[in-house]
């Protein structure tokens, strides 16, 4: 397949300063739960985009120094001669595919923890920590601006020799030199302070001492927010923004442009459509002859052409994107659209930097897994037998493990009890602001018409005896998961004894099959992700008069490491719901719920005609003991292996389920079943 003359601008190279990439796909700095501590998995994650065709890669933010560490989240770093080593082995993998290298230096200041070096990071002013912990920075002196111009100097120096092409101040997330820019949080009243021309002083001074240090071998980035707070209140830019902008809009090779709130930049899919970040960044390819990079998750290739056509951007920045599919802009030159796994916007990639984990990601089960299981977004070994498989259940762990079963070349029956495949993804993308889920299906379901040895038997649910009759060599059950109506959770390790009124209490499962309450309905959440808030605001935007109570201190609390927490309440406030937090159900009668505090123990009521219980989900395996049973009688036939996954074995997010379907399918070698194998990393520390 060629490439559609209507991209074609997507092809065209972009001299950025003293270099060209060859593409106009710039995969920005983003987060990747590595740093310096997994350069091997860094190295061959950002190798495989390099292979998958990205003009542009970078590196997540990159400490200059040590008065700037952010453990417990990893971050990369350019401290010394170790940190070469581990870089180049990065960018050599990145020039072998003709991309460019970029390497984003930062320097925290008060929002660095500096947990690990122990060291007291400055800042404009002496500021509390930015995530919560009881430290302060140290206001800057004289000297220390002298000693930041020379940290970023040597960093430089050593990312030239780290083979880097691209090298970046970083200037925006509440960062140092974002919090000298902005007049809400610059006190200062000396040569750093005050007008706007003093505020912009530190930003003009770092990118003069990068390029000063380059010279003509690198290009100089600036990563820079245009506005403030106000845009959280999509206020119009203001003119004083203008005027910073204008004091250094000609100074760097590139602009990387993203919204100052993390709530539009990295705003999940529930809340923010493609292309989001436009409205807060487009006026800045007007005021500068420079070329600008901004990220909207672009998923579609008609949307990358719109933006550059239109003039909003010369380069189509993203990250989640390139998370989900780093094939992405091959499979745009080669009219594969069919083939791209679009990002569904549920920033599971991003819980690995705010958790200290590798990266993950729903869509794209190997990312993350290119160095320690060896394993290819694309590509995948042939099979190791001609052994046949089963698998019972096509919801996410199904369709994975058959997709990556067939490409393998086994012969590979899916059996599904629906009259449709997609299990829960199917029916939560029915859900308000969750549609964008169904691509996890609709990914898997494409690419079944490309494997003549896949066969998809839908309305067919399969007793044990039955499953055994398609004398399959492995077995492999996805029966998923179904929520619980008893109040077993996190909180309550056994079942809610006095529940009465069973008719009155509801799951998410009855919410998604159409069986609503009416009237004064609690929703309960012990799960403290997206489903709680999901349906409390779907059931009073319905009618009901809902209260949401939950036993932990905030809604949606698992949203504080995929950015969606603040958003998810404040969606709920807006919506009309009433938020009770830190209490747990005791008793239910039918009419008066008894709650008891999480901490006193205090005991208060509160009146409902239903429930719906958001607590945890039993898996649905009776299938796979009862197959199991008849294994170790022996009377399972033919077959050698019976294994389940997903939801099925341990319920958890979509992206696990993915997970696991996948690592089904990759280990499967022979008559004896899976072998899980794990290379564990090591860092180049002198």
């Amino acid at each position: 397949m060629t490439r559609e003359p209507r991209f074609d601008i997507l092809f065209e190279p972009l001299k950025i300063g003293p270099v060209t990439a060859k593409n106009r796909f710039y995969q920005v700095p983003h987060c990747t739960g590595m740093g310096w501590q997994r350069p091997n998995m860094l190295a061959a994650m950002r190798g495989m985009k390099a292979e998958g065709g990205w003009g542009v890669i970078n590196t997540e933010y990159c400490s200059i120094h040590p008065s700037s560490d952010d453990l417990l989240c990893p971050y990369a770093s350019l401290w010394d001669k170790s940190d070469i080593r581990a870089h180049l082995m990065m960018t050599e993998k990145m020039h072998e595919h003709g991309a460019l290298a970029g390497v984003e230096l930062w320097y925290g200041g008060a929002t660095a923890s500096n947990l690990y070096t122990r060291n007291v990071p400055f800042d404009v002013n002496s500021k509390p920590s930015w995530k919560g912990f009881p430290f302060q920075s140290r206001k800057m002196d004289k000297q220390d601006f002298r000693d930041l111009r020379q940290w970023y100097k040597d960093a430089a120096l050593r990312a030239k020799e780290a083979g880097f092409d691209i090298v970046y101040a970083y200037a925006n997330h509440n960062d140092l030199l974002h919090n000298f820019q902005r007049v809400g949080t610059n006190d200062r009243t000396d040569e750093y302070g005050g007008s706007v021309q003093n505020r912009s002083r530190l930003l003009r001074e770092t990118i003069e001492v990068l390029k000063d240090t380059v010279g003509d071998t690198m290009a100089v980035a600036v990563r820079f927010s245009p506005d403030d707070e106000r845009m959280k209140n999509n206020q119009p830019v203001t003119e004083e923004t203008r005027e910073f902008f204008m004091q250094v809009a000609e100074l760097p090779d590139l602009w990387d442009v993203t919204a100052a709130s993390w709530d539009i930049e990295l705003g999940t899919s529930r809340f923010v459509n493609e292309g989001g970040n436009e409205p807060y960044m487009s006026y800045v390819k007007e005021m500068t002859s420079k070329p600008v990079v901004a990220v909207g998750r672009f998923t579609s290739p008609d949307t990358m052409v719109n933006q550059i056509k239109r003039g909003v951007v010369d380069m189509i920045g993203a990250a989640r994107p390139s998370i989900a599919d780093p094939f992405l802009p091959k499979k745009v030159e080669e009219g594969r659209f069919e083939d791209i796994r679009e990002c569904i916007g549920c920033n599971m990639c991003y819980t690995g930097d705010q958790l200290g984990i590798p990266i993950r990601c729903t869509q794209n089960p190997t990312m993350g897994e290119e160095w320690r299981r060896g394993w290819h977004p694309e590509n995948i070994r042939e099979k190791g037998s001609e052994s046949s498989v089963l698998v019972i259940g096509a919801g996410p762990a199904g369709l994975e493990a058959t997709h990556a079963l067939g490409k393998r070349g086994y012969n590979v029956m899916l059996s599904e009890a629906r009259k449709e495949i997609g299990g829960r993804v199917a029916q939560e993308s029915r859900l308000p602001s969750l549609s964008e889920w169904v691509r996890v299906k609709d990914y898997r379901e494409q690419q079944f018409l490309k494997l003549p040895n896949v066969d998809v038997f839908l309305d067919s649910k399969l007793t044990a005896e039955e499953a055994l009759m398609a004398e399959a060599d492995h077995i492999v059950i996805a029966t998923g998961a179904k929520w619980r109506s008893d109040g077993f959770g996190r909180t309550n390790t056994m079942p809610i004894e006095n529940l009465n009124h069973s008719k009155q209490i509801f799951t998410p499962d009855d919410i998604m099959a159409g069986r609503l309450p009416e009237g004064r309905v609690v929703v309960f959440d012990d799960d403290y992700y997206y489903m709680g808030p999901v349906i409390a605001e779907m059931l009073q935007r319905a009618g009901c008069d809902v209260t949401f109570v939950s036993t932990a201190d905030m809604a949606c609390s698992f949203g504080v490491y995929t950015t969606e927490q603040p958003t998810a309440q404040k969606s709920l406030m807006e919506a009309g719901v009433k938020l009770v937090f830190s209490q747990n159900i005791d008793a239910f009668d039918g009419e008066n719920i008894t709650l008891e505090c999480m901490y006193t123990e205090q005991e208060s009521s509160l009146k409902a005609d239903a429930i719906v219980m958001v607590t945890a989900r039993l898996p649905t395996d009776n299938l796979y003991y009862e197959l199991q049973q008849l294994m170790e009688d022996g009377k399972a036939g033919a077959t050698k292996s019976i294994c389940r996954i997903g939801d099925c074995e341990a319920p958890g997010p979509i992206a696990s389920a993915v997970y696991s379907g996948r690592l089904y399918a990759e280990e499967l070698d022979d008559d004896s079943g899976i072998n899980y194998s794990l290379r564990r990393d090591v860092n180049f520390q002198d």
